[in-house]
């Protein structure tokens, strides 16, 4: 295949058009998948390949994946691929995805996780691939999405999670105002994590058999409401030295991997405990 305007390929039109993209994956329920890893991981996690365009570089260490696709893949060099993509793809191959239908909060609220992230109004979409890959890593079981966070199945948010999107389970609410009415009434304790040094430290709160960790946006941090009726703010102390220096917080992918790491303290997923 050489001509990049073929409609076959208008899953792959406008990749690095954010708003476009979003509006025509909304359409279409489809989602984009880079490189070979994250490919096999969407596929192993059950999400069915609408088509492939790949290099042709790609072609064998994916020929397993692309047999039973027929002539839903689509080969071409490497100057069509970027014309396409309108970005070098140094992957070297694109799948087009189907969405499936996303779990409702209540099914994850009803459910086994003890420990959740909630993220309210994360609007960058490599912020929030990233915290899911966090959260994986550290063996956080569930992500909680306010109503305006980030989509976490757009290109970039799984290519930074390195597929991390498809292994933890996560849902998105309908209710802002009374999300954290409906996190207490299923059982979960609500720790904020906020810069405030005055908060608790988060590593000396006790924490329920279910807790939900609470970050807020990249600029503002979390809302007030949510501050004020969350059980617990809690921070990450800082060093002085650097607080002295005007280093007063970290940047929210940072601060949540240190606080996943604090959340799943004493926790029945976390390795040290199980080993206890």
């Amino acid at each position: 295949m050489s001509n990049a305007s073929d409609p076959r390929l208008a899953d792959y039109a406008n990749l690095r058009d954010v708003e476009l993209r979003k509006s025509l994956e909304a359409e279409h329920g489809l989602f984009i998948a880079e490189g070979e890893k994250v490919i096999r991981r969407a596929v192993a996690a059950g999400y069915p390949v609408r088509s492939v365009l790949l290099t042709r570089r790609w072609a064998d260490p994916l020929a397993d994946l692309l047999d039973p696709l027929g002539d839903r893949v689509h080969v071409v060099d490497d100057d069509v691929m970027e014309e396409i993509a309108g970005f070098p793809v140094h992957r070297g191959a694109l799948a087009a995805m189907e969405r499936r239908e996303l779990t409702g909060t209540d099914e994850i609220l009803r459910g086994a996780a003890r420990r959740v992230l909630v993220l309210e109004d994360l609007v960058d979409h490599g912020n929030v691939g990233a915290i899911f890959r966090c959260a994986a890593a550290l063996g956080v079981e569930a992500v909680i999405l306010s109503p305006r966070c980030a989509d976490p199945l757009y290109r970039r948010s799984v290519k930074v999670s390195m597929g991390a999107v498809f292994a933890v389970p996560y849902a998105r609410m309908t209710n802002w105002y009374d999300g954290l009415a409906e996190l207490r009434a299923a059982g979960f304790q609500t720790l904020a994590l906020t810069p405030d040094q005055s908060a608790a430290p988060m590593d000396e709160v006790a924490m329920a058999a279910r807790v939900a960790l609470l970050l807020g946006s990249e600029g503002d941090g979390l809302s007030s409401r949510w501050l004020h009726e969350a059980d617990h703010p809690v921070c990450i102390p800082m060093s002085p030295a650097a607080m002295d220096l005007g280093v007063d917080s970290l940047n929210v992918v940072a601060a949540a991997a240190i606080a996943c790491h604090g959340l799943m303290r004493g926790s029945s997923a976390d390795p040290a405990h199980r080993r206890g």
